[in-house]
């Protein structure tokens, strides 16, 4: 049923509650259980499936999430189009609190997380990640932010770190001059696993708070909170104009590069 898979991250308590479950058979994966159980939806009268990436009561840490199993999980559930819900912090001058952003890189400064579904394959197979994120999907987000009357930020570098502590102020100034705009720590592997399996993935990232040393005083759960309060609506709105139009969506992505099999 449907080809759209949501990923969660830290609210829309709407989709995560709410639905039917998909099969719990998908839940176990060849690489474990996922985080949650998939969970189907009915959204602007479109089928999508939806999954909690922290888990249902968000119990699980960035760096203990098994993404694998996630993405394995979407694709044997016959998605092929990932929209991926970020809370992020924001660095960059444009990138303050309540601001939404459709990113267009990625840094990737995680560790020790399975990040590979070929680590087991001959030959050796690689993935193009030259542009990590699907651009048909990214301009589909794009103009459904602005059918929906929400502005967005249409670029944007994301860093993914290891978590689960927040940003020292000199990591975060380390970020900046490597070329990052917001913060987060569930981006990767998890985009470059939708790669290696055919996905279409792209993202929105919600600024909830400014990264370390960037704004006044240290970051707090009540600030993050609240901006995210104000803000989800706003997410909610870019999915229902999104989806309709997602289900048609043409997109190509390169292929698996394998040095030396031909």
């Amino acid at each position: 049923m449907g080809n759209i898979g949501v990923i969660v991250g830290s609210g829309l308590s709407r989709l995560q509650s709410s639905g039917e479950d998909y099969s719990p058979n998908i839940d176990i994966t060849p690489y474990g259980p996922t985080s949650a159980s998939l969970r189907q939806h009915e959204l602007a009268g479109k089928h999508i499936v939806v999954l909690a990436r922290h888990g249902q009561k968000h119990s699980i840490a960035p760096h203990e999430i098994n993404y694998r199993a996630n993405v394995w999980a979407l694709k044997t559930a016959d998605v092929n189009i990932v929209i991926s819900l970020f809370t992020v912090g924001g660095i960059g001058n444009r990138y303050g609190p309540g601001v939404i952003v459709i990113p267009d890189q990625i840094l990737d400064y995680t560790q020790n997380r399975e990040h590979t579904f070929f680590q087991d394959h001959e030959p050796v197979t690689h993935i193009d990640f030259t542009y990590p994120f699907c651009e048909a999907l990214r301009e589909l987000l794009i103009h459904s932010s602005a059918e929906a009357n929400v502005d967005v930020v249409k670029n944007g570098t994301y860093a993914a770190t290891q978590g689960p502590r927040l940003e020292t102020s000199a990591e975060v100034s380390k970020l900046a001059r490597d070329g990052a705009d917001i913060v987060g720590m569930t981006g990767m592997p998890e985009a470059a696993l939708a790669r290696e399996l055919g996905l279409c993935y792209a993202s929105i990232a919600l600024v909830v708070n400014h990264a370390a040393g960037r704004g006044q005083g240290v970051v707090t759960g009540s600030e993050i909170e609240n901006v995210y309060a104000q803000g989800a609506d706003r997410l909610f709105n870019i999915l229902v104009a999104a989806v309709p139009k997602a289900e048609q969506l043409g997109f190509e992505l390169p292929d698996p590069i394998r040095p030396g099999s031909g």
